[in-house]
């Protein structure tokens, strides 16, 4: 009887140190999350997977000043009172700061308006990648009936009876006002929206100092965590389609599915592009909330939240997505007013 209950405490109290170790290691894991291998400090650039935007772009001026009129008429709207400024204000990073923007007699819109800066390094062009060029981009808010919901007939009549249009026009495509020579213009003044030498493409370009240790930290954790998967590229981002949801339904989640969250299905019909945006870029991110296709979340510490947890599985603690935003914010470029 006496061995026995020995035998029995002693088993019981193998099982409290092995219930006692695994509860150790579970804290660790929740308290500290598992990332991926960070690596050595960041001191200075190496290898990276993320390229400095060009600091020069070569672009006929006479076309992006006529594009830049273009782009601030609202005569471009059928009942002249929306432009394409309406929705991409340079003041405000190249948005309207709304989660979903106004079109023509108040009418909201469907999708979060994405910056307009730095358009032009995109592969593809709306969440939905469903135009492939910038001079295509430009008939998509044109014809959208809760956006400016007018014609190229509407505005090729209205622009021709300015004299200053007629003659920008005749100077610099030697024909008569049309579709194509409007988008020609507008596309080239977009082209000139980019953003070069933020202190990060600095630091790309060999200058250590341009990022302070914790931005460094912040970087590292942004790799390590995995985000540089697929925000990359001169962008961190615009060069791939994934789905909103890899590790978790954020759809159902947030609730009130509408017909822009089915992303590029709305395009192709495949099942398999159901969910599936492009990935925004993060240059200029700070300037950019609300942010998603939903304009659902209004600060970077929630949508860094929202990334790690629904496209990398994870559960980020409040140090490291502090050190990531402090990253983000070193983003933000020169944005340059065109004359």
């Amino acid at each position: 009887m006496s061995r026995m209950f020995k035998k029995r405490h002693l088993l019981l109290v193998i099982l409290f140190v092995l219930a006692s170790l695994l509860s150790l290691k579970w804290t660790q894991m929740t308290e500290q999350p598992v990332i991926a291998q960070l690596g050595p400090p960041i001191t200075a650039a190496g290898d990276e997977p993320i390229e400095p935007i060009p600091l020069h772009v070569s672009l006929n001026m006479e076309k992006v000043i006529l594009g830049k009129q273009l782009f601030h008429d609202p005569k471009l709207s059928k009942n002249n009172t929306i432009s394409c400024a309406s929705c991409h204000d340079l003041t405000m990073g190249g948005i309207d700061r709304r989660a979903h923007s106004l079109g023509i007699n108040g009418q909201i819109g469907a999708i979060n308006a994405p910056t307009v800066l730095n358009n032009s390094f995109h592969f593809k062009q709306f969440w939905d990648g469903r135009a492939s060029s910038l001079e295509e981009q430009v008939d998509g808010p044109i014809h959208a009936a809760n956006e400016m919901g007018s014609s190229w007939p509407e505005i090729i009549e209205k622009l021709k009876q300015s004299p200053e249009y007629v003659n920008a026009f005749d100077k610099l495509y030697e024909k008569d006002i049309s579709a194509d020579h409007i988008k020609d213009a507008i596309a080239t003044f977009e082209r000139s929206l980019y953003t070069p030498n933020s202190r990060f493409d600095q630091f790309l370009r060999g200058n250590a100092n341009a990022l302070s240790d914790p931005e460094k930290e912040g970087y590292r954790r942004f790799k390590g965590y995995g985000c540089v998967a697929c925000h990359q590229g001169v962008l961190l981002g615009g060069n791939m389609y994934q789905k909103f949801g890899v590790f978790g339904d954020y759809i159902k989640e947030r609730g009130n599915e509408t017909k822009a969250d089915l992303g590029r299905y709305n395009v192709t019909g495949k099942a398999e592009d159901r969910y599936m945006f492009k990935v925004p870029s993060l240059r200029n991110i700070s300037l950019t909330a609300p942010y998603f296709h939903d304009g659902s979340v209004k600060t970077l510490d929630e949508a860094v939240k929202v990334m790690v947890k629904y496209q990398l599985g994870r559960e980020p603690n409040q140090k490291d997505v502090d050190l990531i935003i402090q990253f983000l914010k070193t983003l933000n470029g020169e944005i340059k007013e065109v004359a």
